[in-house]
């Protein structure tokens, strides 16, 4: 099922979790500025992922910022997180205020073009807060996101906006795979923030 043109604040998925789509939170105007802003003061580096035994780094750039230097284990690799910058915190105050959710972390991605995506996975790590919030904010290109049930197998898929937002929240992490699909259109960069809480 494709949900390109859903009304906003909705949640896209029929059920077995909540992905609240919020579309666009800022002007095109603050969304430009956070992108150059976070493209050129974040610290990106690539992402390393151990697989199947191998140390595969990707193309893809990460970076990982948090309230405190919090540990964050993924694909078998851990990150400490860095302090936040003066845009994190704005954007963190944003989606909060939107959602009325608490933050105390954020993992950032950075995809140079099409080429680069993000397999299916679910964000359910234990570091992080049992079925807690995670605020996805997106700028630069957009691209489709998808989602689909462990069991049923069952796709959804949404185009994310410039300065857009979603919110993935409660059983969402159980019960459903999410990937950014790779696609020769875009050649542009996009950049990606999902606002998480680690588990104190």
């Amino acid at each position: 099922m494709d949900l390109f043109n859903t009304s906003k604040n909705t949640n896209i998925l029929p059920f077995d979790g909540e992905a609240i789509y919020y579309g666009s939170v800022m002007n095109k105007e603050q969304s430009q500025h956070f992108f150059d802003q976070l493209l050129h003061n974040i610290q990106w580096a690539n992402d390393k992922a151990i697989i199947f035994g191998k140390l595969i780094i990707t193309k893809r750039k990460v970076a990982w910022y948090g309230d405190k230097p919090f540990d964050y284990t993924y694909s078998k690799t851990t990150k400490s997180a860095l302090p936040w910058t003066k845009e994190l915190l704005e954007l963190k105050e944003i989606i909060e205020n939107k959602t009325g959710e608490k933050f105390n972390s954020c993992l950032l991605n950075l995809y140079h073009n099409g080429d680069e995506g993000m397999a299916w996975h679910s964000d359910n790590e234990k570091d992080l807060k049992k079925n807690g919030a995670i605020g996805s904010l997106s700028f630069g290109a957009e691209r489709k996101f998808s989602f689909k049930h462990k069991e049923t197998k069952q796709t959804v898929s949404i185009n994310l906006e410039k300065g857009s937002l979603l919110v993935m929240k409660g059983k969402t992490q159980t019960n459903w795979l999410h990937r950014l699909p790779p696609t020769k259109k875009i050649k542009s960069p996009r950049i990606n923030l999902t606002f998480r809480t680690i588990e104190i």
